[in-house]
C-alpha cells in the first residue's frame, strides 16, 4: 500500500519556503524589570535578536553532510533571511546595546567543554568532537517565539537531547535539569550595570521529560553552518513550544537535579517569566497580550505578517500530553 502524507496543520509545502538568508531585528523595545533597571529580555536572555550590524563569519564551518530531518522540514511560514539573523542579534553577556554581535566575538570557544553530571549513572565530559562523532547530526525547520510577541523560523542543526539522556542515564530521582551558560566576568561585561545585581551565569532548566521529548534539541549550527557566536556558540538549548528566554546559549554544564532549579529570568521577575514558559496564546504576559505575533521579515520595521499565536507555538500535538494535569 502506498504511504499517504497527511499535512500538519503547521506545514506548507517545500517549494514555497523562501531560502535561507539570515536572522532579524531583535526586540524593539526594553522594559524595566522591577527594581533591576534592566531591560525586559536581553539577547541570549530571551534568546531574541536586535539591531545591529555585522556579517557572516566566512570561517565558520559548513556541515555539508548533514541531512533535514523530514518531520521537521516545513513550517507555515518563510525560513527567516540569514542576514538578518547575522546582523541583529543580542547576547546580554556582552553589554545591552543593540550593537552587541561584535562585542560577542570575544566569547572564547576553542577546546570548548560541556559537563554532564548530578543524578546519572555515567557522568560525561563532552567536546564538540564528541558530540559530532557520538550524536547523528540532522537540520530542523523550527518556528521560534519571543516572550515579547515576534517570531521567525530558523533551520537549527543539531541533535535531540534525548541523545544525551540516553548516554549519561539519569536515576529515577533526576526529575529536573539545569543548564548553565558560560560566564567570566572579566570577558563577559553585561548590559553594563553592577554585574553583583544580575543572578551570573546565566541558567535555564526544563523537566526531565521535557528534555526527552522529540522536540528538544541541542544546536550546534545554523543556516548549513556552525552557530556564530552572537547566537550562542558552539552549543545552544532548542525547544520550540516554549519561549525564547528558555534556550540557553554557551553551555558549559548540563546538571540532573530532584529539585526545580533557580533560572536567570524566572529569578528576576518571576511574575513575569515563568519556569515553564509554553507559548500561550491565551496567557498574556503582564504588560502585552500573547493572543497574536509578528513575523520577523525585511522593510523598515523589520516586522510584517501579524498571525494568531498557535498553542505551543504549533506544537501541540507533540507536547500536550506533558501538560495535562
Amino acid at each position: 500500500m502506498a504511504n499517504i502524507h497527511i499535512p500538519k496543520t503547521w506545514e506548507i509545502p517545500e517549494r514555497e519556503v523562501t531560502p535561507e538568508t539570515a536572522f532579524i531585528n531583535r526586540r524593539r523595545f526594553l522594559k524595566s524589570l522591577a527594581g533591576a533597571g534592566l531591560g525586559i529580555a536581553g539577547g541570549s536572555m530571551l534568546g531574541c535578536t536586535s539591531e545591529s550590524e555585522s556579517q557572516i563569519d566566512p570561517n565558520l564551518m559548513q556541515f555539508e553532510s548533514v541531512d533535514r530531518n523530514p518531520a521537521f522540514a516545513k513550517v507555515d511560514r518563510p525560513i527567516t533571511d540569514e542576514v538578518l539573523a547575522a546582523k541583529y542579534n543580542n547576547f546580554y553577556e556582552f553589554g545591552g546595546s543593540k550593537s552587541i554581535w561584535e562585542a560577542a566575538q570575544a566569547l572564547p570557544t576553542e577546546n570548548w567543554k560541556v559537563e554532564v553530571l548530578g543524578l546519572v549513572r555515567n557522568p560525561r565530559t563532552y567536546d564538540l568532537d564528541d558530540f559530532k562523532k557520538k550524536f547523528p547530526l540532522e537540520e530542523r525547520v523550527y518556528r521560534f517565539r519571543c516572550v515579547e510577541a515576534w517570531a521567525m523560523v530558523v533551520p537549527w542543526l543539531g541533535f535531540p537531547m534525548k541523545r544525551i539522556i540516553d548516554d549519561v542515564e539519569p536515576t529515577s530521582e533526576a526529575r529536573y535539569v539545569r543548564f548553565i551558560s558560560y560566564y567570566n566576568r572579566n570577558i563577559t561585561k553585561g548590559p553594563g550595570l553592577s554585574l553583583s545585581r544580575l543572578p551570573w551565569p546565566y541558567t535555564e532548566g526544563l523537566r526531565t521529560d521535557e528534555m526527552a521529548n522529540e522536540l528538544a534539541f541541542f544546536a550546534i549550527g545554523i543556516y548549513g553552518h556552525e552557530l556564530p557566536k552572537q547566537h550562542g556558540a558552539p552549543i545552544r538549548e532548542v525547544v520550540p513550544w516554549k519561549y525564547g528566554f528558555k534556550g540557553a546559549k554557551s553551555i558549559v554544564k548540563i546538571e540532573f537535579l530532584n529539585h526545580q532549579p533557580k533560572t536567570f529570568w524566572n529569578t528576576l521577575q518571576p511574575s513575569e517569566y515563568g519556569f515553564e514558559a509554553n507559548v500561550e496564546p491565551d496567557v498574556p504576559h503582564p504588560r502585552w497580550s500573547q493572543a497574536t505575533e509578528r513575523m520577523i521579515g525585511h522593510g523598515p520595521s523589520f516586522m510584517w505578517d501579524r498571525r494568531d499565536t498557535l498553542l505551543y507555538n504549533g506544537y501541540a500535538e507533540y507536547v500536550a500530553h506533558l501538560y495535562d494535569r
